[in-house]
């Protein structure tokens, strides 16, 4: 069975089978991938699936609500949670970005419609037939990031937001052989 090349391990395979790339409309699903995506700056994909189980649990299940209510006291603790990126900046982009995030859905009545007005509402349907074909952003992840950011996202750089668009199957970036490329088609 062929997959795409960066999925090398349990973990990654996992994911890759069953996640990655599958058109997402669910909006809490899409904002864990938002805060999961601007975790991982700097890092490798696998170190945030490693922690995702952990991220989950610290921060809420990713309930936007609860988050943007995040204070000094729970920062801290946060701080000091050894199962996810300690890093105090993006922490605190994590509850910025609920807060954003509550605001975008209230004004287009979900993150939803809002994310998936950039493709006009359909995935961008690839055909790369090696790794070193699919982009690091494009001019769609580009406008989705300057947006984000007008609308006081944070870590939601374009490269960053054109791998939050393959993790929600905003585009379908399996390559060719990949036998997930037609299933997901």
């Amino acid at each position: 069975m062929n997959r795409c090349g960066w999925a090398k391990n349990d973990l990654a395979i996992q994911y890759h089978d069953a996640e990655w790339g599958v058109p997402t409309r669910d909006d809490k699903k899409l904002f864990e991938f938002l805060i999961l995506e601007g975790a991982q700056a700097g890092l490798s994909w696998d170190t945030i699936l490693r922690k995702r189980e952990n991220y989950r649990a610290a921060f809420n299940g990713f309930d936007a609500e609860k988050i943007a209510r995040y204070d000094e006291k729970k920062i801290a603790s946060l701080l000091q949670n050894e199962g996810i990126v300690r890093n105090r900046l993006k922490i605190a982009s994590t509850i910025q970005n609920a807060k954003s995030f509550l605001k975008a859905r209230e004004e287009f009545g979900s993150f939803d419609k809002y994310i998936w007005h950039f493709v006009d509402g359909e995935p961008i349907k690839n055909a790369w037939k090696s790794l070193r074909e699919v982009p690091a952003k494009t001019f769609v992840s580009d406008a989705m990031s300057k947006d984000l950011k007008k609308r006081g996202f944070n870590f939601v750089g374009s490269t960053i937001m054109y791998a939050f668009m393959q993790a929600c199957g905003l585009v379908n970036d399996h390559l060719t052989d990949c036998f997930r490329y037609d299933e997901i088609n």
